[in-house]
């Protein structure tokens, strides 16, 4: 009789789970205090007491952004040093700390400081938790759950959303009260985080290189690792400029009554915030489970190409309607293709330096696209909301879709093969 369990997907151990879980709500805490800050800096600049600019408070959200690739390096080297779990907990700690105490900060110096430093814990988080989940997770399910992690960031713009709805506009609470917001669901990351064994591909590695005597440094320095870590800054720069140039403007041109603004009340605008996050989570699933059946880079070329006919309703005022269709239908493809990502960057890093190599990549490709928002700006001042759009997001599309397709992958690549040593010969072909 054949096997009743053949073809089965293999369930998580509890081990697994927790792995991932804190690492998804680690990625749900990076999205949900960046968003919930863009959400109250209007509130913070009305605010006499702490004596600060709208141009001065500007700098906190850059401040975030251009501290991330310094802990994504800091905790990423030290990671693959001594594994996973330590670096992570303390990465926790650290952004915590740093969140709550922006509830008490006197004045924008202190602010601008703490910004910096949680900046650096959130650089640390993403790399750390995808390396520690992605090693975990069974093979043939790496795909679907790289969605589900993703959809973390969807998810902590959609909190921070409601949050903003519910603390600020409904119950009427002062803006530092929903800094302390951002605490809870880091510390119960932490707490589940405490319970993760140590990742057993990471030890692999470090008795393999204690065997072979490979140091960290030769894996660096290997003339294909750094050839596929340029390529992959260049492709995560795409595709932060895609994710940034569909996000961070958007509310504004919702909003803004000048330069081609929809002109809708600050309610609508943040309702329509919350269903084209609902369609980011659905992409990021949907996608992230496709690209296991047709691979990571026809999947998220795929993404990319299904996003361009959605601009005309997506990037004009054709009403509330239209405009929340567009974006419900426009963040299902951008976040599809980001769904893959947290899987196709641990696959193509090396097992020696998984902990430094996805979350560096990101984080300044991150760092380079951090320009996107006042280019939009700056286009819309003269051009129009509308064309800001346009002259951003089609290019970005582009940029994806070209890139990705002339790179290669490494689907299903078993972390702690010989493979996956220094430089994992992909199921394609690798960068």
């Amino acid at each position: 009789m054949p096997d009743a369990t053949a073809g089965k997907k293999p369930r998580l151990t509890s081990d697994q789970r927790n792995a991932f879980i804190a690492a998804w709500l680690g990625w749900t805490m990076d999205a949900f205090d960046y968003f919930l800050v863009v959400f109250i800096l209007a509130d913070i600049a009305k605010d006499k007491s702490f004596g600060a600019t709208a141009t001065q408070l500007a700098f906190i959200t850059t401040a975030t952004l251009v501290m991330r690739p310094v802990g994504a390096l800091v905790f990423g080297l030290w990671a693959d040093r001594v594994g996973r779990r330590l670096p992570l907990m303390v990465d926790v700690l650290l952004y915590s700390v740093a969140g709550v105490l922006c509830a008490v900060a006197p004045n924008f110096t202190v602010l601008l400081i703490l910004r910096f430093i949680y900046g650096i814990g959130m650089g640390g988080e993403w790399g750390l938790g995808a390396a520690l989940a992605m090693e975990k997770i069974p093979v043939q399910r790496r795909g679907f759950f790289s969605g589900v992690l993703q959809a973390g960031y969807s998810s902590g713009y959609l909190v921070a959303a409601l949050a903003y709805l519910l603390f600020h506009t409904a119950l009427d609470l002062d803006w530092r009260w929903i800094f302390v917001l951002s605490v809870f669901p880091a510390l119960i990351s932490l707490l589940i985080r405490s319970r993760v064994k140590e990742s057993e591909v990471w030890e692999a590695a470090q008795e393999k290189m204690r065997v072979t005597r490979t140091s960290v440094k030769d894996v660096l320095l290997n003339a294909k690792v750094i050839r596929r870590f340029v390529y992959l800054i260049v492709l995560m720069t795409a595709f932060n400029w895609l994710s940034h140039g569909t996000q961070d403007v958007y509310p504004t041109f919702l909003k803004s009554t000048e330069h081609g603004g929809a002109g809708l009340s600050a309610s609508t605008s943040t309702w329509i915030a919350v269903i084209y996050n609902i369609g980011a989570i659905i992409g990021g699933l949907t996608f992230g489970a496709l690209s296991e059946r047709f691979g990571r880079r026809v999947t998220i070329v795929s993404a990319a190409v299904l996003g361009l006919p959605i601009i005309p309703i997506f990037a004009f005022d054709h009403g509330a309607g239209m405009l929340a269709l567009g974006s419900f239908l426009m963040q299902i493809m951008v976040q599809g293709a980001w769904g893959v990502i947290p899987a196709h960057l641990t696959e193509m890093s090396p097992d020696a330096i998984r902990g430094f190599y996805p979350g560096v990549t990101y984080q300044l490709g991150n760092l380079l696209a951090a320009l996107n928002l006042p280019i939009q700006e700056a286009i819309a001042q003269s051009q129009g909301y509308s064309a800001a759009l346009l002259w951003t997001v089609i290019p970005a599309l582009v940029c994806v879709a070209v890139l990705t397709a002339v790179g290669k992958e490494a689907k299903s690549i078993r972390f702690g093969s010989e493979a996956a040593t220094t430089a994992p010969a992909a199921s394609s072909g690798a960068q």
